[in-house]
C-alpha cells in the first residue's frame, strides 16, 4: 500500500526546530488542552492530564481555571510554564504576566501549542 502525503509528512509536523545558534537542538512540540465537561474542566497536555505542579507553588487547591484574572488561573499558568520551560524559577517569575495576557483570555475550549506559548513572550 503507498502512503499518503500526510503519512509522508506527519513525522515532521510533530517536530519543531526552534533557532538556535547551532540549529542542532530539536524540541517535540507539545500541545496543552483546556475543556469544560459535564464533569468538570479537564486539562491536559498532549492528550494526558496535566499535573497541577503543586509541588512548585500552591496558588489555588481547587486545580484550573480560565477565563478570568485569579488564583486558579494562576495555578494553570504556572503548571503549562513549568511543563513548557522545564524549570520551576522560570515558571514562577514568568506566571503572572502569562496569567494576565493568556489564560484570562482563553474560552471555554482551548489549544495552546509550545509555538504559542513562546509568542507569548516574544
Amino acid at each position: 500500500m503507498r502512503a499518503t502525503w500526510l503519512e509522508k509528512t506527519k513525522p515532521v509536523f510533530e517536530k519543531v526546530l526552534l533557532s538556535q545558534s547551532d540549529e542542532s537542538e530539536v524540541y517535540e512540540m507539545k500541545r496543552y488542552s483546556g475543556k469544560r465537561t459535564i464533569d468538570g474542566i479537564v486539562v491536559t497536555v498532549d492528550g494526558a492530564p496535566l499535573d497541577e505542579k503543586f509541588d512548585i507553588r500552591v496558588f489555588d487547591r481547587k486545580g484550573f481555571e480560565w477565563s478570568y484574572e485569579g488564583s486558579a488561573p494562576r495555578q494553570l499558568a504556572l503548571a503549562i510554564l513549568a511543563d513548557h520551560f522545564g524549570d520551576a524559577d522560570e515558571a514562577i517569575s514568568r506566571v503572572e504576566l502569562f496569567m494576565k495576557s493568556v489564560i484570562a483570555n482563553l474560552d471555554n475550549d482551548w489549544d495552546l501549542t509550545t509555538g504559542d506559548i513562546d509568542a507569548a513572550f516574544a
